[in-house]
């Protein structure tokens, strides 16, 4: 079993309802779900945690440091570009870390092709809509961290 967290940022919780050209039709509870369905599946634990406050996500990131949390999956969402708090507290903690996002990145506004966060995690999966989260958790546990 691999405890792994998986941590989203803001506008998250509004899958479903904002732009679903870009984001898709299924809403949180359906991401959460899928993730869920997965972990118990593998008999992984899998805890998710979402907020919309910068300071949220940095406690939570800090707090998986104590509480025995293996990997780290992270949607920083907008932080992605200019949380060097974020950062700091992802660099700051010695366990693996995926960054995913939903959409391609690399092919939208220009501000969204710079991740600040990026360089304090193993790898960075973008464009592969929800399963882009699967993919990370299968990087993750098949490390065997």
């Amino acid at each position: 079993m691999v405890k792994i967290l998986v941590i989203n940022g803001p506008n998250l919780n509004f899958l479903g309802i904002r732009e679903k050209g870009i984001y898709g039709t299924t809403d949180y509870a359906g991401l959460v779900k899928m993730i869920e369905e997965k972990a118990a599946e593998e008999g992984n634990d899998i805890a998710v945690f979402q907020s919309n406050h910068e300071g949220a996500i940095i406690d939570r990131i800090q707090e998986a440091y104590f509480d025995g949390t293996e990997g780290i999956i992270i949607n920083p969402g907008a932080y992605t570009h200019y949380s060097y708090a974020i950062r700091d507290a992802l660099a700051s903690v010695n366990i693996p870390k995926v960054e995913v996002h939903i959409s391609d990145i690399t092919q939208r506004e220009e501000f969204r092709k710079i991740s600040v966060t990026k360089d304090a995690c193993q790898k960075q999966i973008y464009g592969h809509g929800l399963n882009g989260y699967l993919e990370a958790i299968d990087y993750l546990t098949d490390k065997k961290i």
